[in-house]
């Protein structure tokens, strides 16, 4: 399918942007082919630069959890910027998003809102080294933790899509720091642990993993983490950016947790939170972020961290997150990830969905995934095909085979019967390739 529009601005944008894109997976290397340039959302639709429409099934990588421009989420906004962009200083609004945060994830008792996803986890590991008098980090081959140095070892979704084992520029003294083990294997956690357990601060997991498209942890994989974790003095960090606020309204705690062995030390969370806005967070026991700046030794700080816009977007997608949010999205995920698994299956193409709440994934091969070598076992040129097919047909799902699928609340009965509608075509395309 033609379009002109966003070719020309990709042409431009390609002249004085790396790749033409500000984050890799846009620029559509893993299926080939111009990235759309959206030019408006609203509700499940994206507009994009041609005048073309499509359901969105990426919904900005999960933050627009109530749909595009939802209207309680945009009158904040518009409130808060009359006020003033950005004040240099505490503000109201800061707290009551971080009073909402707490409020709905239990083992959390303070919180310190950041920018970014990357500076959570990033300050997070700190605090954990500056907890423990250790430097070690274990982490998960296909887990993503932003691109931190110490953490783009072995990482999923950008790093999947691109082959790269590794990113250029990490010093090796950045990577000697960090373990990286296979996911869902507990083997592996307790040689480790055997191996270098005095030197591990910590572990740090996504609650269930969305990067190498998702892969829930096994049963007794959580809790596996906690115990060997407490057992070595080490702390357990859970990344809920992806899940936090999406897989429930305390995120995949909410669904897994509590554990018997405890909850993790620390958790991280960002896009719902910050309801499209840049904003993200980090948390845990009190006593762990009293060590901190200004009451502890451990320093971080942020010029744009709390922004009174930010943080009323993110109030007010939280305060939206209601339980007729949460039904409806598992009404919505249900029926879409139902219709790819009967269209793919009357092609005869070879599929596995795969669920962190309303969360999923559609793996192009006929086994169940618990591990990145698993995930990487797919046919992406079927992919491929089918996201194209998806495309033509107006519809824009993750240009990945590695990514989940996301929907939103306002995912209305149209917007299904018009992906539902373009399942067929795009299942008989992926089955003249698959395989091949």
């Amino acid at each position: 399918m033609d379009a002109p529009a966003s070719q020309a601005l990709f042409e431009r944008a390609q002249q004085v942007i790396p790749g033409g894109v500000n984050s890799p997976v846009r620029a559509f290397r893993a299926v080939g082919g111009t990235p759309r340039f959206v030019a408006s959302a609203q509700g499940p639709w994206l507009t994009d630069a041609d005048g073309r429409r499509y359901v969105d099934l990426i919904c900005s990588w999960g933050p627009m959890i109530l749909g595009h421009a939802h209207p309680d989420v945009l009158a904040a906004v518009t409130d808060a910027a009359t006020r003033g962009f950005s004040f240099g200083t505490p503000s109201e609004n800061e707290v009551a998003l971080a009073e909402e945060i707490v409020s709905r994830v239990d083992p959390v008792e303070e919180v310190r809102l950041v920018n970014s996803g990357t500076e959570a986890t990033m300050t997070a590991i700190r605090l954990a080294r500056g907890a423990t008098n250790r430097s070690v980090v274990v982490k998960f081959a296909g887990c993503y933790h932003g691109h931190v140095d110490a953490l783009l070892a072995a990482a999923g979704s950008g790093i999947a899509t691109f082959g790269l084992p590794d990113s250029a520029g990490v010093p090796a003294s950045a990577a000697a720091e960090t373990i990286v083990l296979p996911y869902n294997d507990v083997a592996a956690l307790e040689a480790a642990f055997a191996a270098r357990g005095d030197e591990i601060a910590c572990v740090i997991t996504e609650a269930s993993p969305g990067n190498m498209g998702v892969v829930p942890p096994l049963p007794g994989f959580t809790e596996a983490l906690r115990r060997v974790t407490r057992a070595h003095g080490a702390l357990l960090i859970s990344d809920e950016v992806m899940t936090g606020f999406r897989c429930s309204r305390s995120g995949w705690y909410g669904l897994e947790g509590p554990y018997d062995g405890g909850a993790p030390d620390l958790f991280t969370f960002g896009k719902v939170m910050g309801g499209g806005f840049p904003a993200a967070a980090f948390g845990g026991r009190r006593d762990l972020m009293a060590l901190l700046s200004p009451t502890g030794p451990v320093y971080q700080a942020g010029t744009l961290s709390g922004n009174p816009v930010a943080t009323a977007a993110g109030l007010a997608t939280l305060r939206g997150c209601t339980d007729e949010v949460y039904a409806r999205l598992d009404v919505v995920s249900q029926a879409i990830a139902g219709g790819a698994s009967d269209a793919l299956a009357a092609a005869g193409v070879p599929h596995r969905v795969q669920w962190a709440g309303s969360m999923f994934s559609v793996f192009f091969r006929d086994a169940p995934v618990t591990s990145y070598d698993d995930a990487k076992a797919q046919d992406t040129e079927a992919f491929r095909a089918f996201f194209h097919a998806m495309l033509s047909r107006g519809v824009h799902l993750p240009p990945s085979a590695y990514e989940a699928w996301f929907v939103s609340a306002s995912h209305d009965d149209a917007a299904v019967e018009h992906v539902l509608a373009a399942l067929p075509e795009a299942a008989r395309a992926a089955a003249a390739v698959s395989g091949s």
